[in-house]
């Protein structure tokens, strides 16, 4: 039987001395900032967060095996490594990091760090914002700069040696950078949270009236200063905020309120709002009505829904990144590996 716990070694991977020098860099494969689009999306949009951890979650909890000349491994370096891949995360925790930022990025970078006997003994997720490709002169990319801050850590692919594997999604524009779900999100990402903000101010200034106070007194005079202060600090007082809402305006002195602007009814906001977030779940190919959004919410049809995100989008997914994993690391052992889904033990979302 395999054991999770290893002996510490000496090895650590390359970019560890880098992890103590906070920063954020600017992606190159996307017209906008990784970062901004990051925090306007998975850090504060509830769909994109859930599309993001669902897929990366759903896809990271399916077992793996270790196939070598045709023949199921057991106790294989390979499975063992794939179980504990660093001293800090387990096989889970490295895939749903991989998973997550493929999602984000539409890139996912991991670093083989080489053991003593030249395979390799550790496996570490990068951070795709900090990861710039090095184009050779055929174009193809001849290197990997990491780079936090003012200090950075270069890569050299070659032939007999690739210590980075560059997975990505497509994107029909850029040379070495994938597309991310997000961007093609980014707009529906915007309604969203615009409706969002717009439900936010409501609550906070619920009883504030929208509109303009209009004096129609007969001597057609202005409002005094003293008047025009004490107005505004009723209105302030007894008409703004969620404890008020809902409570009259009682004017007088030829007082009169004109309301301004549309209300949120008249927007139809509600609806922009749900259609925004089933395009955001499109984008990710997580059906809808898993994240609970308004649709034919029956047994039957939840139940399909589970089943065609397991076969459209989690199971393509897992297969292209495990291709390129076995690609990747079979070399280094001498012999065509595979790394597989285990198929028997996978569970049925449906259920």
């Amino acid at each position: 039987m395999l054991s999770f716990f290893r002996p510490p070694q000496s090895k650590a991977s390359a970019t560890g001395a880098l992890a103590t020098v906070h920063g954020t860099g600017r992606p190159v494969w996307t017209p906008r900032d990784l970062a901004s689009l990051t925090r306007q999306s998975y850090l504060t949009n509830a769909i994109a967060h859930r599309c993001v951890r669902l897929i990366a979650e759903s896809a990271a909890s399916i077992p793996l095996t270790v196939t070598e000349k045709g023949r199921k491994q057991t106790d294989h370096p390979l499975l063992a490594l794939l179980q504990r891949p660093n001293p800090a995360q387990d096989c889970c925790a490295l895939m749903e990091a991989l998973y997550g930022h493929l999602q984000i990025a539409g890139n996912a970078y991991l670093e083989a760090v080489p053991s003593a006997t030249g395979t390799p003994g550790e496996l570490y997720a990068l951070r795709p914002d900090r990861m710039r490709v090095i184009p050779g002169k055929a174009g193809w990319p001849e290197g990997y700069e990491y780079r936090v801050g003012h200090k950075s850590v270069r890569f050299t692919q070659t032939e007999d040696s690739a210590p980075i594997l560059h997975l990505k999604t497509f994107h029909p524009l850029d040379d070495h950078y994938g597309l991310s779900p997000l961007e093609a999100a980014a707009i529906p990402v915007d309604v969203h949270n615009a409706a969002s903000r717009w439900n936010k101010a409501l609550l906070d200034n619920a009883a504030r009236p929208s509109g303009a106070m209009v004096y129609n007194g007969p001597d057609g005079n202005a409002l005094s200063p003293d008047q025009y202060d004490r107005l505004k600090d009723q209105l302030e007082s007894r008409h703004q905020g969620s404890e008020n809402a809902g409570r009259p305006i009682l004017l007088e002195g030829g007082l009169d309120w004109k309301p301004m602007g549309f209300s949120p009814s008249d927007m139809e906001f509600m609806k922009g709002k749900d259609a925004a977030a089933r395009e955001i779940a499109l984008a990710f190919g997580v059906p809808p009505l898993i994240l609970g959004l308004p649709g034919d919410n029956t047994h039957a049809n939840y139940a399909e829904a589970n089943r065609a995100f397991e076969t459209q989008t989690i199971r393509p997914l897992v297969n292209k990144t495990l291709s390129a994993l076995s690609h990747w690391l079979s070399p280094q052992y001498g012999e065509r590996i595979l790394i597989e889904r285990e198929e028997n033990k996978a569970p049925d979302p449906a259920q």
